[in-house]
């Protein structure tokens, strides 16, 4: 029998509407000092607008390993890449994912169950805690829709990792841990993020900032927007415009490093047994600097 975890989720506390306004505004105000621009709102329309600038891209290049200079450079050009070279050099992605039972199965944890991705945006989506062997227990006997480790900051793990130093301001390492078919629904982040896969293989589709016109896209926050339309299983008879939206898929394997520019929409499915990593920029978007 497994040692029961007490529930250490938060209340959840339910706001007025001027209340929400309120916190609302000043989380923009937050962001906006915090990436150096003065409206989150304006940078969210120059970057659409930037990209209506980019050439079309029907895959993802891959560079080698790129040092700060050259990656910045790359960046500025407001397109997705994947970088060889950095992330199959770090201790975690040689070792084993049999490390989560053997060295961190106590290890406390906070798991999005039931329909996460139905609920993906919405500020009541079910979490559960649990311990890290827990967790993979409940992942191995799942049936339907597996429950995900998702956007958590693990410091144990993230020990045996080197990120390069990209970015001036970055925010922490956050990890994605879980079986095949575990899904993050096609959502954007108004920030660069670098995109590390460590274990297994992820099927990501990506889709240019203001294609965002034919997505359907639902504001979670200022910085994220998350859209209804599922490139895997497309319905254009309820969202007929997203056959004008450019969906570029890639594949993750072991080692590779994935840059999606700030606005970029992109959807995430592990193919097998997956770990991830990524790290969001606190700043203006490489994009707009060279605008």
């Amino acid at each position: 029998m497994s040692r029961e975890v007490p529930n250490r989720l938060p209340p959840r506390i339910v706001l007025s509407p001027e209340a929400a306004a309120a916190k609302k505004h000043a989380r923009e105000q937050r962001d906006a000092q915090m990436r150096g621009v003065s409206s989150i709102h304006a940078m969210r329309e120059a970057i659409k607008q930037h990209a209506r600038t980019l050439p079309a891209i029907s895959a993802v290049p891959r560079p080698r390993a790129l040092d700060a200079a050259a990656f910045r450079a790359r960046a500025a050009q407001g397109l997705p890449f994947l970088i060889d070279g950095i992330v199959g050099r770090w201790p975690l992605t040689k070792a084993s994912p049999a490390i989560l039972r053997e060295q961190y199965s106590q290890l406390h944890v906070r798991a999005r169950v039931g329909d996460y991705i139905g609920t993906a945006f919405a500020p009541d989506r079910a979490m559960q805690d649990m311990t890290m062997g827990e967790y993979l227990d409940a992942a191995e006997r799942a049936e339907g829709l597996p429950p995900y480790l998702g956007n958590l900051e693990l410091r144990e793990l993230n020990n045996m990792c080197h990120w390069p130093a990209y970015f001036d301001k970055i925010g922490p390492p956050r990890f994605w841990i879980g079986p095949a078919g575990t899904v993050t629904p096609l959502h954007c982040d108004f920030d660069d993020n670098i995109f590390a896969q460590i274990w297994g293989t992820k099927r990501i589709f990506l889709a240019p900032p203001h294609h965002d016109a034919f997505l359907s896209p639902r504001e979670a926050n200022p910085i994220l927007f998350g859209s209804p339309f599922d490139p895997e299983a497309p319905d254009y008879a309820q969202f007929p415009l997203a056959r004008q939206a450019t969906m570029i898929e890639v594949i993750v394997q072991p080692g590779d490093m994935l840059y999606v520019p700030a606005g970029w929409y992109h959807q995430v499915r592990a193919l097998t047994f997956s770990l991830s990593s990524n790290r969001w920029a606190r700043g203006v978007p490489f994009a707009l600097r060279s605008a």
